[in-house]
């Protein structure tokens, strides 16, 4: 049984992030979306909201199971009985820290392997931290997330000091 972990923030999960999760999920025979809740860094989503998103979003996908993770991914990847990590990838940028990170889990842990995939053409361009800055000035994220998480998205923003139009009046 092939099991993989695809670790992340996903803050927020992104239709980038779905596509790789439904490609994985097809040769994988088990497939743990792992939320990263890194209480060191300020998140928009608390990790609990994040795996509901996911969860909501992967519903369909029966060997497809979320969960959030603190500490070592190393850890969390024998706690799961999982020998491959999936890490997705946009540009060339990417892959310079996800080559650093799989030789640093590789050196915590001989048997833990990791896959680079890329991503599909139309999201390379897609990352959270985008998402977030165009949603907080109320541009359209349409085709960027789900539409759930669009509309948390606004909400979240809805009663900052930027409205969601990006004018204070």
């Amino acid at each position: 049984m092939l099991k993989a972990v695809y670790p992340g923030s996903f803050d927020p999960v992104t239709n980038g992030h779905l596509d790789i999760i439904e490609r994985c999920a097809g040769f994988v025979d088990e497939l743990v979306v792992a939320v990263l809740d890194n209480p060191s860094k300020s998140s928009l989503f608390t990790a609990d909201e994040r795996v509901e998103h996911i969860k909501k979003e992967t519903a369909h996908l029966p060997n497809v199971s979320v969960r959030s993770f603190h500490g070592l991914l190393v850890d969390f990847c024998r706690l799961e009985k999982a020998r491959l990590v999936i890490r997705g990838l946009r540009a060339v940028t990417d892959f310079e820290y996800e080559f650093k990170m799989a030789l640093a889990n590789r050196k915590l842990d001989k048997d833990i392997e990791t896959i680079f995939v890329s991503s599909s053409a139309n999201y390379m361009f897609v990352s959270s931290s985008s998402i977030k800055e165009i949603a907080m000035f109320g541009g359209c994220v349409e085709d960027m997330v789900p539409e759930n998480v669009k509309n948390c998205l606004y909400e979240k923003f809805k009663n900052r000091e930027e409205n969601i139009h990006g004018f204070n009046n």
